[in-house]
């Protein structure tokens, strides 16, 4: 088995990525273990958004901006291109209550210092020529970006390695003892030993907890994607509905003027334009255990929604669609924290926002297993802010 590392993270998704590169950043002895390869399940899935501009005003606004501004420094720090691009976001408001609404929550974010405006129906107009001329107006946020998802968790993952961390891939954890002051980690290809252990396995998260008597409230949350072929430019950045707010935190008290079919699928616009000059289209938002198969249905919903934005797409052809399982929490923030069990942390829970939280969730992470004061109260992000803590 060999002397026990300082740190095993379990799941090599953007965020146990992130968590294994940070802490060997540190000098920490490192192993990164995962059933399949990097980036295999969720961070593969996913459309590449690094935004600040869904969050809630607060904690969850300026956690996001902490990590938003890390992708530059970090893709020079790694020396990986994992196209990290600034161009700003732009949400739809498609009724004047919608405006008003939007309104207020700019008014809210600016006060935390995030980077937004109000934009009118003209101004709208002249930023995306494309658009339904009957859109009322909209919300720039301009610190927003996006990433190659898939790019980034293997800069991170190989920039651990660099560090000295050893990849453990391809070796399914099978179960978690203790012994003295260190884990012995059960895996396929034997055991491995660790002072200890990131639970980062997102969807995955309560399985692994589940070993060492911990009950993680994560259940998947399934979300399909739809790619274009490679056409015109359609829109310069990201574009998506303010209506995409109410879906994502399941808001009762606006209800948007869509389709039952919309509706019932948790469809909110989103349109996101690729380096490759195609561009993918959002977002659908359901509950459908480990299922990754797309449905027709919920594509049909999302391409409807998508030309009532931008009717020019009508006759534009989708070559693939994709879905991913995104680890949802009944309060919508990811937990980041230590638990009741000595040494075993939980880095899990972002929902669809993994790949913009990475990089300060790595951070943060590394900081509290060497016993270092956060850069913030991380209390919003307690394992022990749910009832049900342990199994």
């Amino acid at each position: 088995m060999g002397k026990a590392y300082d740190v095993a993270v379990i799941g090599a998704g953007a965020i146990g990525s992130s968590v294994a590169y940070f802490n060997a950043k540190k000098g920490a002895s490192v192993v990164l273990i995962d059933a399949g390869d990097i980036a295999q399940s969720t961070s593969s899935r996913s459309d590449g958004n690094v935004l600040v501009c869904d969050k809630q005003p607060g904690f969850d606004a300026l956690f996001a901006k902490a990590s938003q501004d890390m992708f530059e420094g970090l893709s020079k720090e790694l020396d990986y291109d994992f196209e990290w691009r600034q161009r700003g976001s732009l949400f739809l408001t498609e009724t004047e209550e919608e405006f008003q609404m939007a309104s207020e929550f700019c008014e809210s974010m600016k006060k935390c210092g995030i980077p937004m405006r109000m934009m009118d129906r003209q101004e709208v107009q002249d930023d995306e020529p494309y658009l339904a001329k009957d859109v009322y107006g909209g919300l720039e946020t301009m610190s927003d970006g996006s990433v190659y998802p898939i790019g980034l968790t293997y800069g991170m993952a190989l920039g651990a390695e660099k560090k000295g961390a050893v990849l453990s891939l391809h070796n399914r954890v099978k179960g978690i003892r203790r012994d003295g002051n260190a884990f012995v980690i059960e895996t396929e290809n034997g055991e491995i030993a660790a002072k200890n252990i990131v639970d980062a396995c997102g969807v995955w998260a309560p399985v692994i907890g589940k070993m060492v008597g911990l009950d993680i409230p994560i259940q998947a949350r399934q979300g399909q994607i739809l790619v274009s072929e490679q056409t015109f430019q359609v829109a310069r950045r990201k574009v998506h509905e303010f209506g995409y707010m109410s879906t994502k935190f399941q808001s009762d008290g606006y209800k948007r003027p869509v389709s039952e079919r919309v509706e019932k699928y948790g469809v909110a616009f989103v349109f996101e334009p690729t380096a490759s000059n195609n561009f993918l289209i959002g977002s659908s938002r359901t509950f459908a255990g480990e299922d990754t198969r797309s449905s027709i249905e919920v594509m049909k919903a999302m391409a409807e929604r998508a030309i009532r934005f931008f009717p020019v797409i009508a006759d534009i052809k989708v070559i693939r669609s994709y879905s991913g399982l995104r680890p949802y929490t009944p309060d919508h923030m990811p937990i980041v924290s230590g638990t009741p069990v000595e040494g075993f942390y939980i880095a899990a829970g972002h929902e669809g926002d993994g790949i913009g939280l990475s990089p300060i969730t790595g951070k943060v992470m590394a900081d509290m297993i060497a016993g270092e004061e956060p850069f913030m109260d991380l209390s919003p992000l307690k394992f022990d802010r749910f009832a049900a803590g342990q199994a």
